[in-house]
């Protein structure tokens, strides 16, 4: 009987879910297609996806619910234009450091090939910060460090490529 309740419980939790979402969706996705144009339907995905995962903090009233949806959905947008800016910030870092007569292509290789070149723990958390768009601290936990080590990496790492880029662009 206790698992009967439990399969009835998640089925009942499921089509709240499904309900909702059908529901909602469609001003989710003007919601974002507003503010971003197209990839709507990816951060829709996305903010389904983590909706799910939080089923249980779903609040019981249907306003409230379909607000909570809308909280979700505007930290995506704000987490995507964090990462956008970050993203950003480094290629105009970089591009500061490759010579102005270089080629976008030329760019992009000369970053690649530092990068690359870098201890693979330095090369790692560069690429999470500004090709995942993760955080430092975010970084840190996913290679299993406190933040302020990823800080210090993150640090070590942004030197060592603006020593390799400078020495690229000096004249041999």
């Amino acid at each position: 009987m206790h698992r009967d309740d439990a399969v009835s419980r998640r089925g009942r939790a499921e089509a709240r879910f499904t309900e909702l979402m059908v529901e909602v969706g469609p001003e989710l996705l003007n919601y974002f297609e507003r503010r971003i144009g197209d990839g709507g339907e990816d951060l829709l995905s996305e903010l389904m996806a983590t909706a799910w995962r939080r089923n249980a903090d779903l609040p019981m009233d249907h306003e409230q619910a379909r607000m909570w949806l809308f909280g979700i959905a505007r930290n995506l947008l704000r987490n995507g234009v964090r990462s956008n800016l970050r993203r950003s910030r480094l290629e105009n870092a970089l591009r500061d450091a490759i010579p102005a007569n270089g080629s976008d292509v030329a760019e992009q290789l000369a970053i690649r090939d530092a990068v690359q070149r870098l201890d693979p723990i330095l090369a790692e958390i560069v690429t999470l910060v500004h090709w995942e768009g993760l955080t430092i601290a975010e970084a840190g936990r996913l290679q299993g460090v406190p933040a302020s080590t990823a800080r210090g990496r993150y640090q070590r790492a942004r030197e060592a490529l603006r020593e390799a880029l400078t020495v690229q662009r000096s004249p041999a």
